[in-house]
């Protein structure tokens, strides 16, 4: 084991020192040397007052390192620390296939493991960071790689220029060998020397600390720690161990070569002091030449090891050298022996005093040996350092050769991958521009099929003439067929105009009543999470709407205000009249709850027509024959309600944000029936009118309904024209109604058309506008009721486009296609209501010629009618 630090002898009291000798030149020259050592390190503590970054290296075993750390935390808390760790990459990589070397494993899995490595190294930092902050002390932390860990701790050190470093090891305590101590005492003639020196020793298996005492920079001090306890300090070297006046460089020099503690021992002298009698003593200088021969072999200094100079002859070695550092101190009893022997002794004093020169010019001379054979010393490191240097930046150089040589070898081989491709493509090009002749071959071989499949053609429209004659006689049974559907028609208008008990069928027909259903507010409150507000989907002046699940089934419930409504038990009632409804264009009436005053409806997937008219939410716009399909179903929609039986059904809020567009684009017509639910008293007062409609945009309400307070269905066709205003143009109700007039009757309806629909069809557009104007009339009795040929006719409108209107068909009145064509006196067919109208408002005159009509009956165009019947039973087996 290797001897790292002694503990220094008892030093003696400077008069005690000179009791045994002559003259004072000597022990003046060694003290005086001895404080010119001293006293620069005593004014480097002094600067050192501000203490330098403490560093600490850890490993990976946690508990040894955090009572490294906690013991660095408690003796150096007023400085700043910085824990290091040094990862060491490993050699192997774990693979599916076993543990595989880096070299050979593939790069990504090599990468993402050592990315492992080191978030681990941070994760052990921390722990140990942590610590440091429980201590209060400012801590950082440090990764260092290297392929070997005692040199990335020196590199580290070199790098950052570390003064104070601490770093674990094992210590061994023992005392020095005694049994060597009391022998040289009795070959002195010392039967108690009171000489004894205890030491600190680290295992060699020990070899961080072995590495870290060796080779790190001598400016470093070196804190060696074992469970939280100093075992041994390599303070920065301690010049006082030379001997003799050294310059400063020199001083810097051997402290590089010396500054380990743990060879302190060698340097560790005992002061022999010797009283002038024993010195004049023969015998005594015999003993004291052999006692301080045997002392410096025993110190290790021979020969062998290479610190004698070679111009430092045997002789000069045999000769007696006192080490300013040794002492041998003696007791009286000892003295008075040594005093009796000198008087026996008949040596001259010349001796004596030659031989105390002869020690001086041999300590001198040892003193300059030692310093030159530390310097070659200095020298050999410095030189060994510089060839492992040397070894490294070749091995870097032939790594980098063979490097290189892999790069070459690399890109020779691309380069034969690209000259291969390249012979590749040219085969190619070669076989492409075969293929382009032949292609070029078949184009003429095509032209000749082409002119053949012409004349196929040819034969094949002689064919066509043959079916044309089949399709004829079909179309005569499908007259036959029409026939029959007009007159089923005819009987089913008739029997809506009577009615009959049991409610309406999808259709529009009367049907039994659909069972209703009942649900407590518990299913409802579970439905949405008791009504929670990130269920509501909308909110009203009368409820509040929310979406939820019943039966695994998507719901809306709509939360009545129960001070807006009846009471419970009319409620209820009107409730079973609404639930009766089923129309493809109403939102059906699933069930209801009149404990918590809630409605439940079907959930339509979709938008609202208000969010598709002006495109909100990122919704795309719709096209003319769509906007015009939708006001046909919307007339659909009306009509079934104002035909309802026992009494007609007003919807009583009708506008755009009303009318649900599933995923079809099929429009349906929500809240049908509310109005009924809620008094008429409640209905008339101006703030509920305020709730429900919008802030800023112009009232769909009746003009009349201010006035009378009642709703009727003249109330809904007023919306519904407003509606259709607002379909054509894509625009907000402020001023819409005067400005569409002003353009139907200056014929620049166009220019208020919305673009996003496409090119409309005038004669659609103009039907609509004035359809719409009629609805919007101020005066309830100059609104259209809706009747079953209006709705066909809004049914047809969107494809009258791709079929030309054949002009007899159209009523020289209103210009749309006759549903009831009838002939005047004046020999022209009109619309059966327009002709109808026009003489009942008083006229007499032809409304072709002005003329006086003969008389004012009207006869069916029976022909006319079937014909017109036909084309749009055609027309609606083409769409």
């Amino acid at each position: 084991m290797e001897l790292l630090t002694p503990s220094p002898p008892p030093l003696t009291h400077p008069s005690n020192s000179l009791s045994g000798f002559s003259s004072m030149a000597t022990y003046r020259r060694g003290f005086y040397r001895t404080s010119q050592i001293i006293t620069p390190q005593t004014r480097e503590i002094v600067e050192e007052q501000n203490e330098p970054k403490v560093y600490i290296a850890v490993g990976k075993s946690v508990n040894k390192n955090v009572a490294l750390v906690q013991w660095a935390c408690k003796t150096f808390g007023n400085s700043e620390i910085c824990i290091f760790h040094v990862l060491e990459p490993s050699p192997y990589i774990p693979t599916l296939l076993g543990r595989l070397p880096a070299t050979q494993a593939n790069a990504e899995v090599v990468s993402a493991f050592r990315n492992a490595e080191r978030e681990e190294a941070r994760k052990l930092l921390s722990r140990y960071l942590n610590v440091c902050c429980k201590s209060k002390v400012k801590a950082s932390v440090a990764v260092v790689e290297a392929h070997f860990v005692l040199k990335g701790i020196l590199d580290f050190v070199n790098k950052h220029n570390i003064r104070k470093l601490i770093i674990g090891a094992i210590p061994d305590f023992c005392s020095s060998h005694r049994s060597e101590i009391s022998s040289y005492g009795s070959c002195l003639s010392y039967p108690s020397l009171p000489f004894i020196y205890s030491c600190v020793k680290v295992k060699k298996s020990s070899q961080k600390a072995s590495y870290a005492a060796t080779y790190f920079p001598s400016f470093c001090e070196i804190f060696f720690v074992y469970k939280g306890k100093l075992v041994w300090t390599r303070q920065p070297p301690d010049c006082s161990s030379f001997i003799g006046p050294i310059s400063a460089n020199t001083r810097a020099v051997v402290a590089d070569a010396c500054g380990l503690r743990s060879q302190s021992l060698k340097s560790c002298k005992r002061e022999v002091i010797l009283s002038p009698e024993r010195a004049r003593s023969s015998s005594y200088r015999d003993l004291l030449s052999s006692g301080i021969k045997s002392l410096i072999f025993e110190e290790g200094i021979s020969s062998d090891t290479g610190l004698w100079p070679k111009n430092f002859s045997s002789t000069s070695r045999s000769n007696p050298i006192i080490f300013p550092s040794l002492s041998i101190s003696t007791s009286p009893s000892t003295d008075s022996s040594c005093a009796s022997s000198a008087e026996q002794m008949e040596s001259p004093d010349v001796e004596m005093e030659s031989l105390i020169k002869q020690l001086e010019e041999a300590s001198i001379e040892y003193e300059s040996s030692r310093n030159v054979a530390i310097a070659e010393m200095l020298k050999r490191k410095k030189l060994e350092a510089e060839a492992v240097e040397a070894m490294r930046k070749v091995k870097a150089f032939e790594s980098a050769h063979a490097h290189e040589v892999k790069l070459r070898k690399e890109a020779e081989v691309a380069l034969e991958n690209i000259l291969l491709e390249k012979e590749k493509l040219l085969k190619e090009r070669e076989e492409k521009t075969s293929e382009l002749r032949k292609a070029t071959r078949n184009i003429a071989l095509l032209d000749s099929r082409t002119q053949e499949a012409n004349q196929r053609c040819e034969e094949i429209t002689g064919e066509l003439t043959l079916i044309h004659s089949s399709i004829a006689t079909l179309r005569q049974e499908k007259r036959k067929l029409l026939q029959q559907n007009t007159e089923a028609m005819n009987w089913i208008n008739r029997w809506k105009n009577r009615g009959k008990d049991g409610g309406l069928s999808s259709s529009g027909e009367c049907s039994a009543s659909p069972e209703l259903l009942e649900f407590s507010p518990s299913d409802l409150q579970t439905a949405t999470c008791n009504f929670s507000e990130s269920f509501r989907i909308g909110q009203g002046g009368y409820a509040d709407v929310f979406k939820g699940e019943l039966s695994d089934k998507t719901v809306v419930i709509k939360q009545l205000h129960p001070h807006n409504m009846q009471q419970q038990s009319q409620f209820f009632e009107q409730v079973e009249i609404l639930a009766k409804l089923r129309h493809p264009q109403l939102v059906t009436l699933l069930g209801v709850c009149p404990e918590a005053w809630c409605l439940v409806y079907e959930y339509i997937p979709g938008r609202s027509l208000q969010d598709r008219l002006f495109c909100k939410n990122n919704v795309s716009s719709m096209n003319w024959k769509m906007r015009a399909r939708i006001i046909a179903e919307i007339a659909s929609a009306l009509l079934f309600l104002h035909s309802s039986y026992p009494e007609q059904i007003v919807h009583g809020d009708l506008r755009p944000e009303n009318m649900l567009l599933d995923s079809t684009d099929n429009c349906k017509i929500c809240d049908t029936g509310i109005s009924s639910l809620i008094p008429q008293q409640t209905l008339r007062c101006p703030s509920f009118g305020r709730q429900t409609e919008p802030k800023g945009l112009f009232s769909y309400t009746d003009p009349e309904f201010h006035i009378t307070g009642a709703l009727t269905t003249k109330s809904d066709i007023y919306s519904f024209g407003l509606v259709i205003l607002q379909i054509l143009t894509g625009r907000t109700l402020a001023g819409l109604l005067s400005e569409v007039r002003r353009a139907v009757s200056c014929a620049e309806l166009e220019s208020l058309l919305d673009s996003s629909a496409g090119e409309w069809s005038t004669y659609v557009s103009r039907r609509l506008a004035e359809l719409a104007l009629q609805c919007c009339e101020v005066n309830s009795r100059d609104r259209p009721e809706l009747t079953p040929t209006l709705v066909m006719e809004l049914e047809n409108l969107h494809v009258l486009e791709e079929q030309s209107v054949p002009s007899f068909f159209l009523c020289p009145i209103r210009q749309d296609i006759m549903l009831d064509p009838q002939i005047a006196a004046d020999g022209f067919t009109y619309e059966g209501e327009a002709i109808q109208g026009w003489l009942e408002s008083g006229h007499d005159t032809s409304p072709m010629t002005n003329l006086k009509l003969s008389h004012l009956e009207l006869t069916p165009n029976h022909s006319l009618r079937l014909a017109i019947q036909d084309w749009l039973c055609n027309l609606e087996f083409l769409t």
